[in-house]
């Protein structure tokens, strides 16, 4: 098995990975399950909630107001408009909270592709390998050692 994150092999049982430290235990155990069922409980009742304030009071403005259907259809128009809206934002916070975006399906045959900076020294192309500043320093000093005094 290999690191979703960083494509490092993973020994079984671990609940992090070694070398990035991203998680690896399932995304479903950590939901807040209380959330996800006051979102639910709440769509639910403010749609009733509010198809019955729609229709309620277009029925208590044509009988008890008497007022024009022109305003009757205006008010229904603006509760429902009021209501989607609310219904709108409380279905994307869920959405939100939930994660419904589909989770990736990840191959643990063979790691991906790494990144330049994971992945092993690359032979050089060089004919001859680049001085290290040690070696430049050493014979630096070496040179001066040998000069003779004068």
């Amino acid at each position: 098995m290999y690191c979703a994150a960083c494509g490092t092999p993973l020994a079984p049982g671990l609940s992090y990975c070694n070398r990035c430290g991203m998680s690896l235990k399932e995304r479903g155990e950590g939901r807040p399950t209380g959330a996800i069922t006051a979102f639910l409980i709440a769509i639910v009742l403010i749609g009733i909630g509010g198809l019955g304030i729609m229709l309620g009071g277009a029925f208590t403005l044509t009988s008890d107001a008497h007022l024009k259907e022109d305003l009757v259809g205006f008010f229904m128009l603006f509760t429902f408009l009021i209501i989607a809206i609310t219904e709108i934002l409380l279905v994307r916070q869920l959405s939100r909270l939930t994660g419904t975006s589909a989770p990736k399906a990840i191959d643990t045959t063979q790691p991906t592709a790494l990144p330049m900076e994971f992945r092993g020294q690359q032979p050089r192309a060089l004919a001859e390998p680049a001085p290290s500043v040690t070696e430049n320093t050493t014979r630096t000093l070496q040179y001066s050692r040998k000069e003779p005094l004068s």
